[in-house]
């Protein structure tokens, strides 16, 4: 037990110093809003997304899933938070932390509970076309729908986040 709490402030301590890398050059979406999707929620319903970029350091979202179906349905909402950490041209290395509810329903039950991440990621896009940002993430996850659970986690870009900036 005692193991477990002295790695846990080892990554908490790892967190704090990350947080205070100063930041680089890279495509500048201050002030942009970027609309799309992830599917990074427990609840494996895709959920529509939000990105705001606050300043060259910190970004916000928020994201919403919802099914009405009867086998697989349920619903959740969370918010996240960004940090950038290193950035090049067409590339941002972030670390980030979710927040939010989740809800999953099948025919047999119907649970409630919620989702925590921390994870390290990357926001990349093509020469020539800035206004499409792809990532993906790995860190952990403790959620709880059944029992609560934390583990590893790992999205590609394919499963972690398309964003169109306006």
């Amino acid at each position: 037990m005692q193991s477990k709490l002295f790695n846990t402030k080892y990554i908490l301590l790892l967190v704090a110093l990350l947080s205070l890398i100063p930041t680089s050059h890279a495509v500048d979406r201050r002030g942009r809003l970027g609309v799309g999707f992830t599917n990074q929620l427990k609840v494996d319903i895709p959920a529509v997304s939000f990105k705001l970029q606050r300043s060259k350091s910190f970004s916000l979202s928020g994201m919403l899933a919802y099914s009405t179906s009867d086998t697989n349905g349920g619903h959740g909402a969370a918010l996240k938070v960004y940090r950038n950490l290193f950035a090049e041209p067409q590339l941002v290395f972030y670390i980030s932390a979710l927040g939010g509810i989740i809800s999953k329903k099948t025919t047999t039950t119907d649970n409630s509970g919620f989702q925590a991440d921390l994870t390290f990621g990357s926001e990349f896009s093509f020469t020539g076309l800035q206004s499409l940002g792809f990532s993906f993430e790995f860190g952990v996850s403790f959620n709880k729908l059944d029992d609560f659970v934390a583990e590893t986690t790992g999205n590609s870009f394919i499963v972690s986040a398309i964003h169109f900036y306006l």
